[in-house]
This record gives structure tokens, sequence and C-alpha cells, in this order.
């Protein structure tokens, strides 16, 4: 079973900056895609960004310039950068993974990101 493992949100204020990262605990998981969806409360479940190994990236239009993710395929991990934060991006973050053999997902425990304004 793989298990992703989440780490950096945190409390920050509105225009700061926190940086997310995602490990899968397989090192011979083989990635085909890794991204983040976020959800608020009593708000469903939305995608953020996404890339695939070979670094296509998409991005929901609300985090678009302000937002990166990228991915070192080497260390099975993926990182999100987030910029410019505004209090609407409070949320939980969740981290997936999509194993490339079986198309699989996998998903992490989530972090919280809280923005005050």
């Amino acid at each position: 079973q793989v298990q992703l493992a989440e780490s950096g949100g945190g409390l920050v204020q509105a225009g700061g900056s926190l940086r997310l990262s995602c490990s899968t605990s397989r090192s011979s998981f083989s990635i085909h895609a890794m991204g983040w969806y976020r959800q608020a409360p009593g708000k469903q479940r939305d995608l953020v960004a996404v890339i695939t190994s070979g670094g296509d990236t998409n991005y929901a239009d609300s985090v678009k310039g302000r937002f990166t993710i990228s991915i070192d395929n080497a260390k099975n991990t993926a990182y999100l950068q987030i910029n410019s934060l505004k209090p609407e991006d409070t949320a939980v973050y969740y981290c997936y993974a999509i194993e490339a053999r079986t198309l699989s997902w996998y998903w992490g425990q989530g972090t919280q990101v809280t923005v005050s304004s």
C-alpha cells in the first residue's frame, strides 16, 4: 500500500507564502502525475494544480500566477509553492499521486492552510 506524506501547511497572513510538499512512501512508485486538491469548510474538493512526470502542468484559474507546482521524480516528491496568499485560499490541501503502471490514485492525509486577513 502506498502512502503519501504531506507537509508545509500552516497559518500565514495574507500576502504571505507557503511551500507544500508531498512524497510517496514507496521508492519504486512510478509516477504518472501528482497534484493537489483543496477543500474549504462547507465546499466541495476542487483541483488546485497537477503536474505529470514529464513536467506538464495545469492550474485552477483562481491560483494561476500565484501557485507553482513542481516535481522531483528521483525523490518521488511534488512541491506546491504558494505565493500571494489570500484568505480565500484557506482550506485543507490534499495531495494525490497517480501511479503510472496501474493509474491508481493515492491520497495524502491533508494539510491545513489558513490565511488571515
